[in-house]
């Protein structure tokens, strides 16, 4: 059967970070490719006992349909964290639960933008966002990072030759997957230069709760004064990858037509977790459990780090993280990403090709993205150093 699929999605590929996934099973394989948090960040004990009371008092409720909106135990809770933990939340706001942070993002751009509009976003960028927004018919509109976050004068460049641009995507603190936190100047000056050509910005902050080394910058939202921002969050990386509990907070005008876009999409988030979700907030100490995570990934970072400094080539670069799950490497001119990855696949060592990343794929790229969260302590060490054999093999010094 020859299947007529749209032209919308006769150019997408699937995630190059899923289909490594299918090459994992085998015996003795390293994965740095993955984004997935830390098993033993799981407070399933909690979870048990919180989901044993569920069902014993309240099951109707968790297994019923609920209001696209969310859960509004959960909605309150999450609103008076933003509020206590980022100063995020005015009466004009709003807060919505969303399946996981990646419906935040599809959503966004469905509400804002028409096929063919431009949407600008960083390069590189999260992966799943620059399919979501290609899967809906938006144009890719690419603004390279500097140490300090997007550039700003490449990015004003986009605006003035975009003048259809109706969104910019960014992730502003422990960027995915080039790990860069903006710093507070160019969040100010992106704001203005959103004021002034008159786009919305989605600020996707999943890792911001994930500091484990140096100082807060407020979010863009914070410091928004006019609904300008549509915040995303998730609880993806400090509960359950698993229970797609996400939120997106901005405008009341906007989030309302965010919540006719969802029930189009799935009715409502999975009850049962925004219920496990609320009582967790409720009973336990989310901030204290947050806090282990943060330590256990400052330890896997410097382990990481100095895995990094001790076996791979000097000419080899790469972004020391200050939170987060992702560190970004580099290799000199002259050494093929696709190679080098290939060769590493080959030895059992997985890390994902820069390509996977950029809105432009077709681009050169000769970065990686490693992650740090997910293999064990022996794993990082070891898969380093075959990542730096390899690096040498190819003629880095």
């Amino acid at each position: 059967m020859n299947y007529n699929v749209s032209e919308k999605f006769k150019s997408l590929k699937p995630s190059a970070i899923r289909e490594i996934f299918k090459s994992l099973g085998t015996p003795g394989a390293i994965s740095f490719a993955a984004g997935n948090p830390n098993p033993s960040s799981f407070p399933v004990a909690d979870m048990k006992r919180i989901a044993d009371e569920i069902f014993e008092n309240d099951p109707v409720t968790a297994l019923q349909y609920g209001i696209t909106e969310g859960y509004t135990p959960l909605r309150e809770l999450v609103k008076a964290r933003l509020k206590r933990v980022y100063g995020i939340g005015t009466d004009d706001d709003e807060l919505i639960i969303v399946t996981g942070g990646q419906q935040g993002i599809e959503l966004s751009c469905k509400v804002l933008c028409n096929e063919g509009d431009a949407v600008v976003c960083e390069n590189p960028s999260f992966i799943g966002a620059l399919n979501a927004f290609r899967s809906l018919g938006a144009r890719l509109v690419s603004v390279e990072l500097t140490d300090d976050g997007i550039d700003v004068d490449a990015l004003e460049s986009a605006l003035k030759a975009n003048p259809d641009a109706k969104l910019l995507y960014t992730i502003p603190t422990f960027q995915n997957p080039a790990g860069i936190t903006t710093n507070l100047e160019t969040r100010k000056k992106v704001l203005e230069l959103a004021k002034k050509y008159d786009i919305i910005i989605l600020e996707d902050n999943p890792y911001g709760d994930l500091r484990f080394s140096g100082e807060d910058v407020p979010t863009y939202k914070s410091l928004d004064t006019e609904g300008r921002v549509l915040y995303c969050g998730s609880f993806s990386k400090v509960l359950s990858s698993g229970m797609r509990i996400g939120f997106l907070c901005g405008g009341k005008e906007l989030i309302s037509k965010i919540v006719v876009a969802k029930q189009v999409e799935d009715v409502h988030t999975n009850v049962f977790f925004q219920m496990v979700c609320a009582r967790y907030i409720e009973q336990c100490d989310l901030e204290g459990h947050i806090a282990e995570i943060r330590e256990l990934y400052r330890r896997k970072a410097a382990l990481m780090v100095g895995a990094l400094e001790e076996n791979m080539p000097k000419s080899v670069k790469f972004i020391r993280p200050d939170g987060g799950i992702f560190l970004w490497c580099s290799l000199p001119e002259g050494i093929d990403l696709g190679e080098f990855v290939k060769r590493a696949g080959d030895r059992l060592v997985f890390v994902v090709p820069g390509t996977a990343f950029a809105p432009d794929p077709d681009a050169p790229c000769r970065s990686f993205r490693l992650n740090y969260s997910m293999p064990t302590d022996e794993e990082i060490v070891k898969g380093i150093k075959i990542l730096a054999e390899i690096a040498r093999e190819m003629g880095a010094g």
